[in-house]
């Protein structure tokens, strides 16, 4: 990557000014390694590469790959290469990067064990991955619970073995290591911190079989990844005399020259001029764009770099920035940290009021604010506490002012007067604009959020009309996308991406949310597309891709649906005996259904077949969509009921069974004013009067609690029905992704006054399509689990392990509770199931 950027960097300043040539030791040109993982999760090798289509061509660069080169001749310019070809130089570059450290243990060579640094690494590992059902990762930093993650991704039961006390120790502390490692064995992965791999043993056909830790431990697994750290790779440099440093790294001045005037060293292999070897991207592209300089007649001034880090591994959003650790003198911390939720903040402060550094683990939100602030150096306006506490409901963070001079990119060392300058100077109206002028953005890509905020910004104070697009993906917001989807007929994310997207390959922004779009529109639009069948099911959320709710252990929930919170005995006594015959936890919920946990992924068709045979349905607990329609018995048997909320309860939950939506939608139906079906805390709940029906819309019982509007009085149930279609409809085409009923409201122009008079006076002219579309769900509804279980092609994806199925998964572990079970923390006692 460094090389690449050096190539651009040059062809950029001077175009044609150097011949180049280019030895490369991979078999393919250069490619993103930050994004290396996704290769996993279907990424090809070309959308990975770095190299633009004619780059050789247009600039005349001649590309050798697979010959590296393997001795340099000072004295005579050249260069030697594996194949025995020389090149004359009359300068050379060296952006050889490292290579992994595998430490010298026994057996570390064993068939079965794999570093992880190149596509090639990824092919091997994949492979082997087939053969066995357990994995091991020997490190615990960035790249070694990045590898943890593609090893789970791919069904194997993964350990994760750290030297140090906890993970990451380079960029969190204890506190934001104990979140982290909390965080990432909800998932099933085994942590083993304070250990160190002793020795690798083979098995009778030679390849791994287990591995002994210092801590007297052995695991047994059948595949090993070494991710514990890397080495420069600077043995080109020592073999023709070049200075390198004591603990390895070619030594190079401030133009990333070496003690040869006519050799440069760029990126891992290099140890700076403060004596430090970087390892993160934004150091190399800064090391790349100093080199660049020096030979074009310029000056290059890399003497440091930003070592801030912002990443998702397994899922868990981790951040580290500035002095993270407090190792300055007279610093204070400021900590928020919240276990229930798995969030961990910690700020650090010098006496003088500066923001110097910090950690975020679960919440990284404010990442692209807090970097910026502690590289600006100037004390903080703002109280440190502001920056750290959750968001007040409906509030904003204060008022936080980022100076110009405040870095946003530290891949290409942007600032954010530089941002501001290519909205009002430049003409850039929006990021992929600013990413074309600064190439801000472009690099690791976390300081996207912050780009977008600054513009957004900059045209606002300009009187300009602000983008609001779903993210950088697309210009267009879920409402518009919901609209194209359905006018055009849409079918696939990959043709809404090459239609109507601005490029790239989508995000974990986009990509649920289209795939909500599609569940919701394509049975409407004649494709019986279930959301577990081809494309559609990249799409979705973690929970979605096993129609069940993934819990702390690994296990996953199951809940049948229950209508009105009505049910049979029989149905009781069916729930009853599936919770027996499987070992599973049983609760009752706050939505009146039966809540199941602790079923592995492969027991869920064989859970899903008995309750199917006996009546029950998916009740889409895990999914973004109507959750349950809560009653009381209504008149029916209580002496104040004055209507069958009952009734009218199950009415409505099969109605919008199924529905998806931007978040989810929970109701209840309440059979006079004392409300004991909460209604008016609800996103709709339905209360009786002697007359009619009350509806009131807008409701939240969850974090930000909030009374529903009332929307409708004393309406009969035919007014009562289609006014409640009109409302749900006009939310999932009109709201933003995640947002619920209530503050969709709030935001809403005209608030609870707009709603009426479009759901109820057909203000807009829309009332009959909103009408045909939920007319269209009720006539399409299909039960997820019924038609999941009728194709073979679905079912094979509910396996512990695809090269082993039926074979249990042992980290799924419980442990009894008041006659229950509950998942087993580390080191408990395991229930015998």
């Amino acid at each position: 990557m460094a090389g690449q950027r050096l190539l651009q960097a040059l062809t950029e300043r001077a175009p044609g000014a150097w011949r180049i040539t280019v030895l490369a030791e991979e078999p393919r040109p250069a490619y993103d390694r930050v994004r290396l993982t996704s290769w996993f999760s279907g990424t090809t090798a070309d959308e990975l590469s770095l190299w633009p289509a004619g780059f050789a061509d247009e600039h005349g660069i001649d590309l050798r790959l697979g010959d590296p080169a393997t001795a340099i001749d000072r004295a005579a310019r050249t260069v030697t290469t594996r194949s025995g070809r020389t090149v004359p130089y009359d300068a050379l570059v060296l952006a050889t990067g490292s290579r992994p450290f595998v430490p010298p243990v026994p057996g570390h060579d064993t068939p079965g064990c794999f570093v992880y640094r190149t596509i090639e690494d990824l092919e091997a590992i994949r492979a082997r991955a087939a053969h066995t059902g357990v994995g091991a990762v020997v490190g615990g930093g960035l790249l070694g619970l990045e590898a943890a993650g593609a090893l789970r991704a791919m069904g194997l039961r993964t350990h994760v073995v750290e030297f140090a006390p906890r993970l990451m120790a380079v960029q969190v502390d204890e506190g934001g290591g104990a979140a982290l490692r909390r965080k990432i064995e909800e998932l099933g992965v085994r942590v083993h911190t304070d250990a160190a791999a002793q020795s690798v043993d083979a098995g009778p056909d030679g390849t791994v079989r287990s591995m002994s830790l210092s801590n007297g431990e052995t695991l047994e697994t059948g595949l090993v990844v070494f991710s514990a750290g890397v080495r420069p790779r600077d043995d080109l440099a020592r073999a023709c005399g070049l200075p390198v440093g004591e603990r390895g790294g070619i030594v190079v001045d401030a133009g990333c020259r070496t003690a040869d005037p006519h050799i440069l060293a760029i990126g891992e292999c290099a140890q700076a001029a403060d004596g430090r070897v970087y390892g993160l991207v934004a150091p190399a592209y800064a090391m790349a764009e100093a080199a660049a300089a020096e030979l074009t007649g310029g000056s290059g001034t890399f003497t440091g770099a930003d070592l801030a880090t912002k990443l998702k591994l397994l899922g868990v959003d981790v951040a580290s920035f500035g002095d993270a650790h407090g190792t300055g003198e007279n610093t204070l911390d400021v900590v928020y940290a919240n276990s229930r939720d798995g969030v961990y903040k910690k700020l650090v402060v010098g006496a003088d009021g500066r923001l110097l550094g910090g950690v975020l683990v679960g919440d990284t939100d404010s990442f692209d604010l807090l970097r910026p602030l502690a590289a600006a150096g100037t004390p903080l306006t703002t109280p440190p506490e502001q920056l750290v506490l959750p968001t007040p409901a409906g509030g904003a963070p204060g008022p936080v002012t980022l100076p110009d001079s405040a870095l946003v990119c530290s891949c290409h060392n942007v600032s954010k007067g530089a941002i501001r300058a290519a909205v009002t100077e430049g003409g850039c109206a929006d990021v992929a604009a600013v990413k074309r002028c600064t190439k801000a953005g472009t690099g690791c890509g976390s300081c996207v959020k912050m780009i977008g905020t600054i513009v957004g910004d900059e045209l606002a104070a300009s009187g300009a009309e602000v983008a609001r697009g779903l993210c950088e993906h697309f210009a267009h917001t879920r409402a518009e996308l919901f609209e194209i989807v359905r006018v055009k007929k849409v079918t696939t994310f990959s043709r809404l991406l090459d239609e109507h997207g601005t490029g790239g390959e989508g995000c974990d922004v986009c990509k649920p949310a289209v795939g909500s779009i599609l569940a919701t529109l394509n049975p409407q639009l004649g494709n019986s597309v279930h959301i577990l069948d081809g494309e559609q099911a990249a799409l979705q959320d973690t929970n979605d891709h096993f129609l069940a709710n993934l819990q702390r252990n690994g296990s996953y929930s199951v809940v049948p649906r229950v209508p009105g919170g009505e049910i049979t005995p029989e149905g009781l006594i069916t729930i009853g005996e599936i919770a027996r015959d499987f070992g599973l936890y049983t609760k009752i919920t706050g939505g009146q259904r039966i809540d199941m946990f602790g079923a592995t992924v492969d027991q869920l068709p064989l859970i899903w077949r008995r309750l199917v045979d006996a009546g029950f349905e998916s009740g889409h607990a895990y999914g973004k969509s109507l959750r349950t329609v809560k009653s009381c018995v209504g008149q029916t048997w209580c002496r104040y009921g004055v209507q069958d909320s009952v009734a009218l309860a199950i009415e409505l939950e099969l109605r919008y069974r199924g529905l998806r939506s931007p978040h989810k939608i929970k109701a209840a139906v309440s059979g006079c004013a004392r409300e004991c079906a909460e209604a008016q805390s609800k996103d709709f709940g339905v209360i009786a009067t002697s007359a009619g029906w009350n509806l009131y819309v807008g409701g939240n019982g969850g974090m930000t609690p909030r009374h529903a509007d009332l929307l409708l009085t004393d309406a009969d149930h035919d007014t009562l029905i289609r006014t409640i279609d009109r409302f749900l409809m006009f939310y999932i085409r009109t709201a933003d992704r995640l947002e619920r009923t209530a503050p969709w409201i709030e935001r809403m122009e005209g608030g609870l006054d707009h709603l009426r008079a479009v759901v109820i006076d057909d203000s807009l002219g829309i009332c009959a399509e909103l009408d045909a579309l939920m007319d269209r769900h009720t006539r399409t509804y299909e039960d997820e689990w019924r038609a999941t279980l009728e194709d073979p092609e679905r079912l094979r994806r509910f396996v512990s392990f695809a090269n082993a199925p039926g074979t249990p998964d042992p980290t799924v572990r419980f442990t009894p509770e008041r006659g229950q079970i509950r998942p087993a923390r580390e080191h408990e006692a395991v229930a015998a199931l």
